[in-house]
């Protein structure tokens, strides 16, 4: 993948910074927060546990400095698309 974007593991950023993040997430997905007994406290928690399992990525972008949470699935296509940008 273009060495403008980057893997951050979630181990690596401090607890609320990580919080803050996956909060945005939860609300630019569109979620529920009352879907979980614990509202966005829950959805959070579910989301670490999906970055634990390794089902979540967090990427930062080097060249805009924005960083975002997307699905394993959604960062692998978005690494193909990068490489079919760069060829073109």
């Amino acid at each position: 993948m273009s060495g403008r974007f980057v893997e951050v593991p979630h181990r690596m950023l401090p607890g609320e910074t990580l919080d803050a993040l996956l909060e945005a997430f939860v609300t630019r997905q569109g979620y529920d927060t009352t879907d979980t007994g614990d509202g966005m406290r829950g959805w959070v928690g579910q989301l670490k546990r999906q970055l634990e399992r390794g089902e979540l990525v967090i990427a930062h972008d080097l060249e805009t400095e924005t960083t975002e949470v997307m699905t394993l699935t959604q960062w692998r296509a978005f690494g193909r698309d990068l490489a079919d940008d760069e060829e073109g």
